[in-house]
């Protein structure tokens, strides 16, 4: 008889990726439960499994990313589905589908692009935050790090756009063509639509067309004015703001910064980045 494999990150939602366990719609005595924190060897344990097992993640965006990046170059038969208990949850936001049941997504992790930043390679689910949107995660970070358990990201972005972080210059390639932007406050490459709770930075992005990827570039304007344009990325209605919003189709993107700042890879924050590049799903291979 085939199994449900429950890999549950502990750490998601805040350190409380535990409490969603009693709620999977699946009977309990076809459960088995995994840490996917502890997993050291993701082929050893897709061996260790039956091939019509079903393999259910539980958590958020954070632990989707982890998934793909421990088992892309892993050839499993099994499907693979999410139940939610993550903070943001962008990726069932942007195909549709709600927070409370098992959502079948064999479909969406093996076809993704490639970012490289400071020499490493990651896979990605949803976008790569740069500028503001990274500087929000590192704050998040550093709350959530002083034991605050609700972090208002909406606040940071707004307190940070008034007071905190300051635009860069900016230098973006997208399939050889380099563009300059002074003034950049936000410049994320995405594979879907949204990501940080519900923004639509790339609204028309496809997740599954996957011979390009959508940079977003938020510029040239100062602090009221991008404040007044900014909240319009929660519906993707800061496109209409044709003087400062500019979004760029294409296989491969290189985004350049005149200094270093925090960059989010689906919600996952790394320091004191200069630049990072992406590749396409069809040109990462």
């Amino acid at each position: 008889m085939s199994k449900y494999q429950i890999l549950y990150n502990p750490k998601a939602n805040n350190n409380r990726g535990e409490e969603k366990l009693g709620a999977i719609p699946v009977p309990k005595e076809e459960q088995v439960l995994t840490n996917v924190l502890g997993i050291e060897d993701p082929k050893a344990f897709f061996d260790s499994i039956a091939p019509d097992d079903k393999v259910v993640i539980v958590g958020g965006d954070g632990t989707l990313n982890h998934f793909v990046n421990n088992t892309y170059d892993i050839d499993y038969p099994n499907e693979i589905y999410l139940y939610a208990a993550g903070t943001g949850n962008d990726f069932l936001t942007d195909i549709g589908e709600p927070a409370d049941k098992l959502v079948e997504i064999s479909k969406y992790l093996k076809h993704l692009p490639v970012v490289t930043v400071n020499g490493k390679d990651y896979r990605f689910i949803n976008g790569i935050g740069y500028g503001i949107d990274g500087y929000c995660c590192e704050v998040g970070d550093q709350l959530r790090e002083a034991g605050e358990k609700k972090i208002d990201y909406t606040g940071i972005a707004i307190k940070g756009l008034l007071f905190h972080y300051k635009p860069t210059h900016a230098k973006i390639t997208v399939d050889g063509v380099t563009k300059e932007y002074d003034k950049t406050w936000i410049a994320p490459t995405m594979n879907g639509r949204c990501y940080g709770g519900g923004m639509y930075p790339t609204p028309d992005q496809d997740r599954l067309k996957n011979d390009e990827v959508s940079c977003m570039v938020m510029y040239g304007k100062g602090k009221i004015r991008t404040l007044i344009a900014f909240p319009k990325i929660f519906k993707g209605e800061h496109v209409k703001y044709t003087n400062m919003v500019e979004i760029r189709r294409g296989k491969e993107v290189t985004v350049e910064f005149d200094r270093p700042v925090a960059l989010q890879i689906d919600g996952e924050t790394i320091l004191n980045v200069t630049s990072y590049s992406v590749k396409s799903a069809g040109l990462a291979g």
